[in-house]
């Protein structure tokens, strides 16, 4: 938690204190509930409680992210209101994710990997949409609603759609 504490202060200007961050940041509550989800889940396979814990954690925080997805370390979700991360979506190390962001699936098949990678590093914009089981490469920067459903490479700039 203190790591995340401290990466988010240093990622947000506004932050006037690590214990402002510690009360009222809804993308770090969000990432912290998500991990308990995560561990009822993946860890114990009490999927049932794991989704309903993840659905408490949505309506907290307004961030919606499947217990079954993957979060690296230090990631953090500015303003997060209406945040989704998909089931099979990873996420790597060192994101940082603006409000609005979908993770989201392009399939309704069962089973296979329907979500994105993000790798480490990626600055994801407000309300960007990345759709499908593409990878969003280390050092990548995608642009405020921008609409990804290609694979993008580490360190590339992306706006629009792509």
């Amino acid at each position: 938690m203190r790591e995340d504490v401290s990466s988010a202060f240093d990622r947000d200007p506004a932050a006037t204190s690590k214990l402002e961050l510690l009360l009222s940041s809804p993308g770090l509550h969000a990432v912290w509930w998500h991990r308990i989800s995560a561990f009822f889940y993946v860890k114990l396979n009490w999927r049932l409680v794991g989704r309903l814990s993840s659905q408490w954690g949505r309506f907290w925080t307004g961030i919606e992210i499947h217990p079954s997805a993957k979060i690296g370390r230090r990631v953090f979700i500015d303003h997060g209101m209406g945040v989704v991360i998909g089931a099979t979506a990873i996420v790597g190390d060192d994101v940082l994710m603006y409000h609005g962001v979908t993770l989201g699936g392009k399939t309704l098949e069962r089973g296979v990997k329907r979500h994105p990678t993000i790798g480490n590093n990626v600055s994801l914009g407000a309300h960007a949409i990345i759709l499908g089981d593409i990878t969003v490469g280390d050092g990548a920067q995608i642009g405020a609603q921008a609409i990804v459903t290609k694979n993008v490479k580490p360190g590339a700039v992306v706006v629009g759609k792509f």
